[in-house]
């Protein structure tokens, strides 16, 4: 089992002929994807690859192909009328890799989708990926392999290093699942954290936070309450000067809330195993899942 994709999934990737849809659809193609549709307004009846049917709306290519994902590749000022487009079609699971979507934007989008019921992945994250299943985004497929460790994190690139840790370690993954580091996101670590204690294939949790807001706080405490499975976490940013954004526009610390103190200390009251670097993670993921 996994949480959010698997063999089940269908997906219909929005701006497929674009450059950066493009190269990622035919990186998740190898990968074994099962990708049933793409979107370009105005391209419909084109293939993409020679075997993807391309539609002009996302409506279009549920009606046609039964996709249930969609995932995003849309220039940031028409990526939050491409996730309501995605979620009025009836598309369940929806990943926004599109960074630099204003906040503004994604605060007024947002009621929508969880009127519709959909659940919405980013904006500006890695995606996910089941490994051996389906990867949807731009995670590297080739540093990840099938095993029970879980993973969630704010910072793509910190996902790719873990996870490369951990296969380099023979040591597999569930699902690995980013989040995005913006202000407005539509999966947090709770819902995640959620669904890995409710799978059955999960033994143990890797969650990789930042500074800047609260959320890892209340990961935290959402741990100690309802989480049995091992965690063991890192917290990036732990120099960086208060009052300056660091890479992510939600990574900013403003006067003692959001520092990588508070977050680190939160984490060890919660029971969860603090990594000092990413390369910890395969001692302390080891550790735990022996006792």
């Amino acid at each position: 089992m996994s949480i959010f994709v698997n063999a089940s999934t269908r997906l219909v990737v929005q701006g497929i002929t674009g450059r950066d849809g493009s190269f990622h659809s035919k990186q998740m193609l190898a990968y074994g994807t099962d990708m049933v549709a793409g979107v370009t307004p105005g391209k419909g009846g084109q293939k993409f690859e020679d075997k993807v049917p391309v539609f002009n709306t996302v409506a279009d290519a549920v009606r046609e192909t039964g996709a249930n994902t969609s995932v995003i590749y849309v220039p940031p000022a028409f990526a939050a009328a491409a996730v309501a487009e995605a979620a009025d079609a009836g598309i369940s699971f929806i990943v926004c890799i599109t960074e630099g979507i204003p906040v503004l934007d994604m605060a007024r989008i947002m009621p929508f989708v969880r009127e519709k019921g959909a659940r919405l992945l980013g904006p500006n994250c890695p995606g996910l990926i089941t490994p051996g299943v389906a990867k949807v985004g731009i995670i590297p497929g080739q540093i990840c392999t099938p095993g029970r460790v879980g993973l969630v994190s704010r910072s793509g690139t910190l996902t790719y290093e873990v996870v490369n840790q951990l296969t380099r370690n023979q040591i597999g993954q569930s699902t690995c699942v980013g989040i995005g580091g913006d202000p407005v996101i539509g999966t947090n670590f709770i819902d995640v954290l959620a669904a890995f204690q409710a799978d059955p294939d999960t033994d143990a949790i890797v969650m990789m936070g930042e500074i800047g807001g609260t959320d890892e706080q209340k990961a935290a405490a959402f741990i100690a309450q309802h989480v049995t499975k091992p965690v063991v976490g890192f917290i990036a940013g732990q120099t960086a000067p208060p009052g300056r954004r660091m890479g992510h526009a939600g990574a900013i610390v403003s006067g003692s809330s959001g520092t990588a103190a508070e977050k680190i200390a939160a984490f060890k009251e919660a029971g969860i195993s603090v990594m000092e670097r990413p390369a910890d993670v395969v001692r302390l993921i080891t550790e735990r899942l022996k006792n």
